[in-house]
């Protein structure tokens, strides 16, 4: 058996991989550490995206919680940094979301938060793995009274729009904003936070019914988006993905904005106010190679870490660091919560649209995307993280590496999430890149099936 956690907790197809059984454990081992050193009855908050085994996850999670003799706080279909900000806000002492964020709606998973909302760290993260392997063996199961007990809300997510509203108070008032909520968590929140702040919206794909989660919509399928975009003339699109950490945008010619150049975008804006904390901002190594000219070009420094939202964090953390995230959206306003927030992202874009009266194309001209090329192959999950070791494909890459050498660089890494192993590559000449990763994404995949 490989390691359990991924880079964003634990993931698989639910109810095969991911089974109420091992959410049961997840639930008695996660409860057990994160609040064994506490002197009081410990409590947990736990919410969930709209995928049709959320509950039923949540529900063995919460019975596995209180039965060491935690309670639990349930506070149902909330985005994942919604429940990061309430674990922090009501004092709780860990928060647990059941989403599989993008995947299809078979797949699903748990991530826990500590008490100050933060994503566990991979100590934390072996020590639960260990208590579910060796059966829990000397953990003492409570009875009578201080086995733990649920309570639900449904209040929490008025919480979350008014802290963000209050996070960036804008006046939305004029502007047209079509939204894709990805038939997930965010399907409420995101719609009414916008509306209050007078914006013209035309929410999109907002009415889950637990088995349409980011089914040819949201941060994965942004085309009907750039469509709708266009179509309404609207003056931006705004994509969400399952559990709302991550945003994608559309401009007014509906050209798609990842997140290198939400980043860039608001960054620099900060920056120019004096906001942007050591004027840096941390990214990874799957940022786009304009990002970081971009960075020089305005005297941001930019650091670079191993892919995963978790591994940006920590390193903003270490450095004081107020802005950091990844291409694909998930970015981070430390300032305001401690972990991607789709929400907040689109309230700083928003911002820098409002106060610079710029439209977003002419803004998002501050970064010049140099052309990528990614291609995903797919690899037996335990076979993902030894693809070097296969001769062929070594040799493949050393190749590439060589042939893109000071024009732009070669990058394979496994998912931390899905059976597959990325390939990106950036160079000069689009349609160069694209045939090579498909080739080398090919070799890999015939290789290692």
């Amino acid at each position: 058996m490989g390691r359990l956690f991924g880079t964003d907790g634990v993931r698989g197809v639910a109810n095969e991989e991911l089974t109420p059984t091992l959410a049961m454990q997840l639930g008695q081992a996660g409860a057990y550490v994160l609040t064994k050193e506490k002197e009081h009855k410990p409590t947990i908050m736990v919410g969930c995206d709209t995928r049709i085994s959320s509950d039923m996850l949540a529900n063995a999670l919460m019975a596995g919680a209180c039965a060491v003799g935690a309670n639990c706080v349930y506070v149902g279909v909330l985005p994942t940094p919604a429940i990061a900000y309430l674990t922090r806000k009501y004092k709780v002492d860990a928060g647990v979301v059941v989403s599989a964020s993008h995947n299809p709606v078979e797949f699903n998973g748990i991530k826990f938060f500590d008490g100050d909302g933060y994503k566990l760290p991979d100590e934390l993260e072996d020590e639960i793995e260990a208590l579910i392997k060796n059966g829990m063996k000397d953990v003492k199961f409570p009875t009578g009274a201080s086995v733990g007990k649920i309570k639900y809300r449904t209040d929490a997510r008025e919480e979350y729009i008014n802290h963000s509203m209050k996070a960036v108070n804008i006046d939305l008032r004029g502007l047209k904003i079509v939204v894709d909520c990805a038939e997930g968590a965010s399907y409420y929140t995101s719609v009414e936070a916008l509306k209050e702040l007078g914006g013209e919206i035309v929410a999109i794909h907002n009415n889950p019914d637990g088995t349409n989660i980011n089914a040819n919509c949201g941060s994965t399928h942004m085309e009907e988006l750039q469509a709708r975009v266009v179509y309404e003339k609207a003056d931006i699109g705004l994509a969400f993905d399952g559990d709302a950490d991550r945003l994608l945008a559309v401009d007014e010619l509906g050209d798609i904005i990842d997140g290198d150049q939400v980043m860039a975008v608001v960054g620099n804006h900060m920056k120019n106010q004096g906001k942007l904390k050591g004027n840096m901002i941390i990214a990874t190594v799957m940022s786009n190679l304009g990002f970081f000219l971009m960075g020089e070009r305005n005297g941001i420094k930019i650091e670079q870490t191993k892919v995963g939202d978790r591994y940006v964090l920590e390193r903003m953390k270490e450095i004081g660091a107020s802005l950091g995230g990844e291409q694909s959206g998930h970015i981070i306003f430390l300032d305001e919560n401690t972990t991607g927030d789709g929400l907040l992202s689109a309230l700083h874009l928003l911002q820098v649209m409002v106060e610079t009266k710029q439209p977003l194309s002419e803004l998002s001209k501050v970064m010049e995307v140099m052309p990528q090329a990614l291609v995903n192959a797919k690899v037996p999950n335990h076979k993902k993280e030894r693809y070097m070791e296969y001769p062929e494909i070594a040799e493949a890459i050393a190749a590439l590496d060589q042939k893109f050498a000071g024009e732009g660089r070669v990058l394979i890494r496994p998912s931390g999430t899905e059976p597959k192993v990325r390939v990106m590559i950036e160079g000069k000449d689009k349609k160069q890149i694209d045939a090579e990763a498909r080739k080398l994404a090919e070799l890999i995949q015939n290789i290692m099936l």
